[in-house]
């Protein structure tokens, strides 16, 4: 597939990053603040950064307020995409979905697997669009997370950004 073709430079993507957990805090939020200062490391702006509880209304309600407030360009949340009771991230987005990005979970769980094996099975990292935002659910792991930025979602931002925009 050809890539989007546009002229003059493109805003850099404004980000926010939600960790969904009930133990953690700014404090203790390890992978949170790894992701913050890696996106801004690499010259994105990053306009929030917060924790929500493990419940699909508050997961739901932090989602919205900030696709449809902040104006963000890319959502990324950390956590809740096991298969516990507790785990409600993608119960919670897929809702909101107005596209998916089918293929981020697969090609998520299948570089997983070259790194840490079948576990990589147990993950429900989901992609897809809300609005004019890429959103992005992955597993609260810090290497779960490093793969998913590096291998996937930096590679692609500048083309899916550009098809979002409609350019």
């Amino acid at each position: 597939m050809a890539r989007a073709k546009h002229s003059g430079p493109e805003p850099n993507p404004r980000f926010a990053v939600v960790t969904v957990s009930d133990t953690k805090t700014r404090e203790t939020d390890k992978t949170g603040t790894w992701l913050h200062r890696q996106l801004e490391k690499r010259g994105h702006e990053v306009v929030q950064y917060s924790i929500v509880s493990e419940h699909t209304t508050a997961v739901r309600t932090a989602v919205q307020t900030l696709v449809h407030g902040n104006k963000i360009d890319v959502l990324i949340t950390l956590g809740g995409t096991g298969i516990t009771d507790r785990d409600c991230v993608p119960e919670a987005i897929e809702p909101l979905l107005e596209k998916r990005l089918d293929g981020f979970g697969e090609l998520f769980r299948y570089v997983s697997y070259r790194e840490v094996g079948p576990a990589a099975m147990f993950s429900r990292a989901l992609g897809g669009r809300i609005g004019r935002s890429l959103v992005f659910c992955l597993p609260g792991a810090s290497r779960a997370v490093q793969l998913a930025l590096d291998r996937l979602i930096i590679p692609e931002l500048e083309h899916l950004l550009a098809m979002v925009r409609g350019r």
